[in-house]
């Protein structure tokens, strides 16, 4: 073949995919056929020996690989690294670039053009199944989500942005419908936005719905906790007492100190180093526990950090020595310290909406305070309270007793939430200023008290 053939051939290869991706993104940004674009990407697809199904967005990835078993392996690995060339343009079968491009079009076309209004379980369903074949695309085993055990920030992404398509198509349908499905409800991935539907209907929900709803608060608090737990697995809790004597006992001999010290009955005669005294570390540590008060505002706006913050009460309260109590609040203050240690069923227990009272935890948390120097009070609050002037002045009074408060404004995987002006700037002005954006500013904050 002449080089003018090749390069013509090369050509007609590039204009045939460039018309499939055209299609593509003219689909994603907008719902309505372009007739010329389907007309060309249709003849594209029949001269390739494609089934015309596969420019049809209502069907599933799912149904034309059940239609067309031979594609299946097609579909699989086909945007994984590595898999996008295989070789020099000259070594490459005819069309195989344009028939990549064919599949690769269906697979994104399907999973990202979500299109707007209502959702059934049927779309859901389908989508959830696309999602599975774009997974297994990017080279994910079985359809697991995309970076689910390498951690790498690259793999995570495809998960994250899955994750939320999943959560508008959920938040655009009735999630009692999905949750009655057992099937349905399985295949649901785990979200904040997700959590937060679930939290504000769980009264409405009975029977099957309302254990598909638990398991995923539960799946989801598994996998937060998780990833906090590394975050304060280091934590030390007590200084060391210097007024306890050291136990003499082998394993705390301080083996460097007793040379340096002993350093003076060096005897160059004979090359050996005479010990006249042992000296051994000191291990005691205070066992006054130190009291963390934690007191989430429930209000629907702080949602997320009241996820975030009740799990990581609940795994500071299985720290030795860490005394927790948990108090939540909207109009009304409830002391959920017994549940403290588990914070399913503290989420379980909380009531989101609703109107903002401070006044109402500050009568339950004051009296919690025996020991301020030893007691660090949390306070996770958009502070956007009915009486300011009135739940500020406890804030300060719980600050001038030697008590370590943490006004929290939002702890979250990112972002900044609307706290109070006047309240961020009282805070500051006392020198607690609030914390805001990632939820390591709290846990930092929160082991250096407890060191």
């Amino acid at each position: 073949m002449s080089r003018n053939s090749e390069n013509s051939t090369a050509s007609a290869e590039q204009n045939r995919r460039q018309v499939l991706y055209w299609r593509l993104l003219a689909r994603l940004f907008d719902n309505d056929e372009q007739p010329a674009l389907e007309s060309a990407g249709m003849a594209v697809v029949d001269d390739l020996g494609l089934p015309a199904a596969l420019l049809d967005p209502s069907v599933s990835v799912d149904t034309l690989v059940q239609r067309f078993p031979e594609l299946a392996a097609e579909f699989r690995d086909l945007l994984a690294p590595g898999e996008q060339s295989g070789g020099q343009p000259g070594e490459r079968e005819a069309g195989q670039e344009v028939r990549r491009a064919a599949l690769v079009s269906k697979l994104l076309l399907n999973v990202f053009a979500t299109g707007a209004g209502e959702v059934t379980a049927t779309r859901l369903a389908a989508w959830q199944q696309d999602a599975g074949w774009f997974k297994q695309a990017l080279g994910c085993e079985g359809g697991r989500q995309a970076g689910g055990t390498s951690g790498g920030t690259g793999d995570r992404e495809p998960a994250a942005v899955l994750a939320g398509l999943e959560a508008d198509l959920v938040s655009r349908m009735r999630l009692r419908e999905v949750l009655a499905d057992p099937v349905l409800a399985r295949r649901l991935t785990p979200s904040m936005s997700l959590i937060e539907q679930l939290l504000r209907d769980k009264a409405n929900l009975s029977g099957v719905a309302l254990a598909n709803a638990k398991a995923l608060i539960r799946r989801f608090v598994d996998e937060v906790a998780e990833v906090l737990r590394t975050q304060v697995e280091k934590t030390s809790v007590g200084a060391i007492d210097r007024s306890v004597p050291p136990k003499r006992v082998f394993r705390n001999l301080d083996v460097e100190r007793t040379i340096w010290k002993n350093l003076v009955n060096w005897n160059p005669e004979d090359q050996r180093l005479y010990v006249d005294r042992l000296y051994y570390r000191r291990t005691a540590r205070r066992t006054t526990p130190a009291r963390m008060i934690v007191v989430v505002d429930q209000s629907g706006s702080m949602v997320d950090a009241m996820v975030n913050c009740t799990i990581l009460a609940s795994i500071f309260a299985g720290l030795p020595k860490v005394d927790v109590h948990l108090i939540a609040y909207d109009t009304r203050a409830l002391d959920l310290t017994p549940w403290v240690n588990d914070p399913f069923e503290v989420l379980l227990r909380t009531r989101l909406g609703g109107g903002t009272d401070g006044t109402a935890a500050l009568t339950l948390a004051q009296p919690k305070v025996s020991d301020p120097r030893n007691t660090v009070v949390v306070w996770i609050s958009d502070f956007y309270e009915w009486q300011c002037e009135a739940v500020f002045a406890g804030l300060e009074a719980l600050h001038r007793s030697g008590v370590r408060l943490i006004p929290v404004g939002s702890v979250s995987s990112g972002g900044r939430q609307s706290v109070n002006p006047w309240f961020r700037r009282r805070l500051k002005d006392l020198g607690t200023p609030v914390i805001s954006g990632h939820i390591r500013k709290l846990v930092f904050e929160l082991k250096n008290f407890l060191t």
